[in-house]
Formats: structure tokens, sequence, C-alpha cells
């Protein structure tokens, strides 16, 4: 799981910005891709809302243990936007649900398979809601506008509200595995509405996620607030861990746009309890390295040796001596940043 979590990480690099159903073409005035570009950077708080969020997910990925939604199929979720860092989030999954909420200055997650709550302070990165899309698609264009053909192509109803389809095509020069990306922008709020992610090679989505609910307008205050149930287990959440923290610093960025590649280290971790006694370390350099040798297929290069991973949008090359190199790029981009 430590591998598909740095896949998920390095190959998406925040595209995973909100999408929703299709509907009629509604007819909007006319607007230039690069004004509507800047609108969406310079949008201010789209104010209080609920929505439902659905997710098609055709990325090739595992279920994560926080994260079923990162596994293939279609998943819903419920949010609540209150302003001033105040969010709730409803996660059902298999007879259970998961519940994030956020009073503005403590975050709480409940689960309700296992009966746990986990609660934090709310950091000064916190946005409105833990689940945010907003902030992720404007990220999405600002990284990849520079290297990218623009283009505005027609419009969309989406969750009920009328939107411009807004396009970001690779530029001939740019070495990824992503074919184009498009973002249905709310013609009265810029709010980013809906994300299609398409893959080189394929006609169909490797991701869908967005809207297809929305309502703007003041929230419950209560929403926001959170007791925990009877008899539930409470804990803190762990201190950041100092050796991932370190990793996160020291990570190197190749390239930009859709052709870059994160490289960082992996934080150590304690060896498989399912280790036999007395047998060998996986990495005899880093013996508290978990065993990776099931996961990926070997590769070897200038660079060193390691497990290359692929999805059909990206890759990622764990390598043995404690590197992770990952992008939406193909094998020779990694390889060719390992090098470096």
């Amino acid at each position: 799981m430590v591998a598909v979590g740095f896949v998920t990480a390095g190959v998406l690099g925040g595209l995973l910005v909100v999408a929703g159903g299709a509907g009629a073409q509604p007819q909007l005035p006319p607007v230039a891709p690069e004004d509507l570009v800047s609108s969406v950077l310079a949008a201010p708080d789209p104010g209080p809302f609920t929505g439902t969020v659905t997710l098609d997910n055709n990325l090739g990925l595992p279920a994560l243990p926080d994260a079923p939604q990162a596994a293939n199929g279609t998943s819903t979720a419920t949010i609540w936007a209150g302003g001033d860092r105040k969010g709730r989030v409803a996660l059902p999954s298999d007879g259970a649900e998961r519940t994030l909420v956020s009073d503005g200055t403590t975050h709480w997650a409940w689960n309700s398979a296992d009966r746990t709550v986990v609660r934090g302070p709310v950091g000064a990165q916190d946005r409105t809601t833990p689940a945010d899309p907003t902030a992720a698609a404007a990220k999405a264009i600002a990284d990849l506008r520079a290297s990218s053909t623009v283009a505005v192509d027609g419009t969309a109803s989406v969750a009920g509200r009328n939107a411009y389809e807004l396009v970001l095509t690779p530029a001939p020069t740019e070495r990824t595995l992503l074919r184009e990306v498009r973002v249905a922008v709310d013609a009265e709020k810029r709010m980013p509405l809906r994300l299609v992610v398409l893959a080189t090679g394929s006609t169909e989505p490797v991701l869908q996620v967005g809207f297809s609910k929305l309502e703007f307008g003041p929230q419950d205050p209560a929403l926001f607030t959170f007791t925990p149930p009877p008899g539930a287990t409470v804990t803190d959440e762990p201190a950041r861990d100092p050796a991932a923290e370190q990793a996160r610093a020291a990570a190197t960025t190749v390239g930009d746009g859709w052709d870059t590649v994160k490289i960082m280290r992996r934080p150590a971790t304690t060896a498989p309890a399912t280790a036999a006694p007395g047998a060998p370390s996986p990495d005899p350099a880093r013996p508290d390295a978990p065993d990776l040798s099931s996961v990926g297929t070997p590769v070897t290069g200038s660079w060193g040796s390691g497990r290359l991973i692929t999805t059909s949008v990206g890759s990622a090359i764990l390598t043995d001596d404690g590197r992770v190199a990952a992008g939406a790029v193909p094998e020779q981009v990694l390889t060719e940043a390992l090098s470096r």
C-alpha cells in the first residue's frame, strides 16, 4: 500500500478535481480561453454550499485503507461548506460511513464501522471544507496552463448550473500519458464543477469526478459541530512523522507542466511482521525498509535498480536505495529524471 500511495500522489499531482453529469448546452456569452482561466484563478470564495460529489474512477488502483474511493468504480460523497474553515463530508462505504467534520478549530474523523473518532487541530493550510474541489482545480489549471493548448469547447449544464467547458491539451513537446483535461467552470461563480481526465489511446475517461447536485446558501451551523457518539473510542491525531516530513521537504521536481516528475525518499517504516525470523532485510542498506519485491516489475539503469509501477495515467519507480520517482509520464521520463 505504501507504493500505491506514492503512485496516487505522484501520478495525479493535483488533477483530482470536481466533475459531474452532463446536460443540455446552455446559451452563454462567448469567453476567451485565457479570460476564463484568469477568472477561475481570481474567483473569490463561492460561499456556503452543499452538494453531492460523484466519482467515476478507472485509474486501475486498489482500494486504500482510508480511501476506498481510490479503487475502480463509482462512489459518492455529500459535502457541506460553511465558511471560516468549517465543513462536513459524508463518505458512505459497504454498510458503514466515514464522516469528516471541521468546526474551524478542530477536525474530526468518525468511522461507524469500528466506532472510532480521530481528532486534531485545524491547520492554516485547511480550506473551507475537507473535500475542497475548487482549490484542487485552480492548482491543476495554474500548473498546466503554460504547457497546454487552452480552449473553450462549448457549454454544459452540470448539477443544474450553467458552465463553460475548459479544455487543456498538452503541448506537442510534453511527454505525458494524458491526452487532455476538461474542466466545467460555473458561468456565474467561476467555480470548477466538473473534471474529466482522458489518457492517450483511450476514448473512455480514466477519471470523472464532480457535482451531481449543488446548492448555494447558508448552512445549518449544527452541521459543523461534532460530539463523539456514546461508546466511541476517541484518539488524538498522531504527531507528524519527522521522517516523512523530512522526505517531503527533500523532494525534487524535475520538469514542469504535464511531464513533471517528483522524486523523493520513501519514509523509513518497520519491516513487515510476517517476515520469517532471521530472514535477511530486503534492503541491507535500509534494514527498516518494507519488502517491495512483489510490487510492479524490476527495472535497472544508470540510476540503479528498483520496481516500476504503471497505471493508465502515470507511472512510478521505487528504487532499491529508497527513492520514489512518479509522474503522469512514461517510464523513459522517470529514468531520465532519476539519472540527473
